[in-house]
């Protein structure tokens, strides 16, 4: 049968797979860096049963100069693995930059070309930070900043080109903006509700992190409480983390939730293809398997 007359089913899980993010060669010799390596991992995951893949590039934001050059580093890859799988799902990050046009247009470029179909969205801001040795949070002033403006702009940009949002949820003010959106009817298709725990080996530094709730069954059930009946599909992940070993992923799979594994959250990964296999393991223990590119574009609802 063609897999484009297969209508996704309760049993279909979407597993995305972050490569690589703050994760680098220093951290975990297995993380893709080049868009060459991205690109072949990439391949190598959605063979393994991901059906959406998420990227970092190699370069700083300092090395890069603008939305269009940031977008093509990303193509430099995404393009090799659209070659080969058409069907594919791919989305970058958050860029740098002082205005919300500096951090997010890369996204525009990348639509245009249809090498993107969702892209990333961070519905509010976070410490992201860890305590140290000495007892005392991170010496730094950084704090990951999502205004409210800047909210209303990346949705309306996801909306102005036709990509779903892949929602990232650090804490519950995150998901009480989505679901204003939600409420009023101004939430774009195709989005995608992502809750984030943290874990204890390192994300952002190597000790107790200050941000997230841990992968409890109690937070969870708090995300799912304030989800209630909102018709939306969501994922979980740990961040710095082996989600596949917490009550959350087992959690979510009897729900009929989603799962995001891969070396950007799981650092001491072995490898983003076993993530991925592991995932396809769990899902099975729960009578679900792996969606398609396909069947996930369709469970997502993207434009």
């Amino acid at each position: 049968m063609d897999d484009d007359a297969v209508l996704p089913d309760d049993d279909c899980v979407v597993i995305e797979v972050a490569v690589n993010g703050v994760t680098r060669k220093d951290r975990n010799p297995a993380a893709p860096e080049t868009p060459d390596e991205v690109a072949a991992d990439a391949l190598a995951c959605l063979e393994a049963g991901a059906s959406v893949v998420h990227t970092h590039p190699l370069r700083s934001f300092a090395e890069r100069h603008g939305p269009a050059d940031t977008a093509e580093e990303y193509a430099q890859a995404y393009r090799q693995v659209l070659a080969e799988r058409p069907d594919a799902i791919l989305y970058p990050t958050m860029s740098g930059g002082t205005t919300i046009a500096e951090r997010y247009d890369h996204h525009r470029h990348l639509a245009a070309e249809g090498l993107i179909r969702c892209g990333a969205l961070d519905s509010g801001s976070v410490n992201l930070a860890s305590f140290g040795a000495d007892g005392l949070p991170t010496d730094t002033d950084f704090v990951y900043t999502n205004s409210p403006a800047d909210i209303r702009s990346m949705m309306a940009t996801c909306a102005e080109v036709g990509i779903g949002p892949s929602i990232a949820i650090y804490e519950p003010g995150f998901l009480r903006m989505v679901l204003g959106f939600h409420q009023h009817g101004t939430l774009p298709a195709g989005t995608l509700v992502k809750f984030y725990f943290s874990g204890d080996d390192g994300f952002f530094g190597s000790g107790l992190p200050t941000y997230s709730a841990p992968p409890i069954p109690e937070a969870f059930a708090l995300y799912r409480a304030m989800l209630g009946d909102a018709d939306l599909p969501w994922a979980v992940t740990v961040l710095g983390g082996d989600l596949l070993s917490t009550p959350v992923a087992d959690l979510a799979l009897a729900q009929g939730g989603h799962l995001r594994v891969g070396l950007e959250d799981h650092p001491g990964a072995e490898s983003n293809v076993v993530q991925v296999e592991r995932a396809v393991e769990a899902a099975a223990r729960h009578g679900r398997r792996p969606a398609t590119c396909t069947e996930a574009a369709k469970l997502l609802r993207l434009p």
